[in-house]
């Protein structure tokens, strides 16, 4: 199919981003009301929306997305008119995450009502980091385009980092808790233990690969990371700031190793960590910086990162 023919509709960001690096930003058609990046693809239709309100409290949103979850509902609903109109030739989507972006089911009801345009759907399944590779070389195989330079470039970013941590000794690699969601508390995992073992610092209390599990207060407590980093979904660096409060106005926080040591760190979740596209290797590099600052200076502070 030549480019001209490709009509593709991107319903998940990460997606959006690997074809952008791909080099088929052009045929980008329409995306979801989440698809930020890069830049040059917010003018294109919207095809969904949100059933929750995203300025709500955590607490809210968290039980929003539990009643709606339960009652069969998918967080966010598809605009079939919109898509009638762009009859897309292919539709980019996920089947990792309910709570992340329309669900693999809601794509294929409002494909079916589609009836001209029949456009194949292409569902990413990102887990780990290896899966988002195979994600970007099923997405390049399927538009035929190359991405050989493309993943070369992304390996070779990782393997400076495990490169240079390499003379790292056992105590000199932190324990880290990455919190994902602040009411109730979550701790990040999926890729975010890698990502952060990668960078050379130990990852607490979630497996990689499996979801994110609830995180009592009491475990983090007893734990007492050495370093906090907080990445709640959805969030950016300014929101976050304002999320943390929540742990931070406990009384117990004062006296976490953490917190004494000044080592509470913000970040830009929505960007950078919680989307599973070639970005992911900017969160690794983030996270080298936070981690072990004699080492690595890659420029992220005050735009991925910030000191809380």
């Amino acid at each position: 199919m030549t480019d001209s023919n490709l009509r593709i509709v991107s319903l998940i960001p990460g997606g959006t981003e690997i074809l952008a690096a791909l080099g088929l930003v052009n045929a980008i058609v329409g995306r979801s009301h989440e698809c930020d990046y890069p830049p040059e693809i917010l003018n294109r239709p919207v095809c969904t929306q949100a059933r929750l309100d995203s300025n709500a409290s955590s607490s809210q949103i968290h039980n929003d997305v539990n009643s709606l979850l339960q009652s069969a509902l998918s967080i966010y609903e598809i605009k079939t008119d919109v898509l009638e109109q762009l009859q897309p030739t292919h539709i980019l989507t996920q089947d990792q995450c309910d709570v992340c972006a329309v669900s693999l089911d809601e794509v294929e009801k409002a494909v079916a009502t589609l009836v001209d345009s029949k456009p194949q759907i292409i569902s990413l399944q990102p887990n780990i980091l290896q899966d988002v590779w195979a994600d970007i070389e099923r997405v390049s195989h399927a538009f035929e385009v190359d991405s050989v330079k493309i993943l070369e470039n992304l390996e070779a970013r990782v393997k400076i980092c495990q490169q240079r941590i390499q003379g790292l000794s056992l105590h000199e690699q932190p324990t880290v808790a990455c919190i994902e969601w602040l009411d109730p508390l979550m701790v990040a995992a999926n890729w975010i233990p890698e990502l952060v073992n990668l960078a050379g610092g130990h990852s607490l209390f979630c497996v990689t690969g499996q979801p994110s599990p609830i995180l009592p207060w009491e475990t983090l407590l007893t734990s007492n990371p050495d370093i906090i980093v907080f990445m709640p979904c959805g969030f950016d660096l300014n929101r976050t700031r304002k999320e943390a409060n929540l742990l931070t106005q406990r009384p117990e926080w004062e006296k976490l190793h953490a917190t004494k040591a000044g080592r509470v760190y913000i970040t830009d979740g929505n960007s950078y960590f919680n989307r599973p596209g070639p970005r992911l290797v900017d969160s690794l590099e983030i996270l080298a910086e936070i981690l072990h600052p004699e080492i690595f200076q890659y420029g992220y502070k005050g735009t991925g990162w910030e000191l809380l």
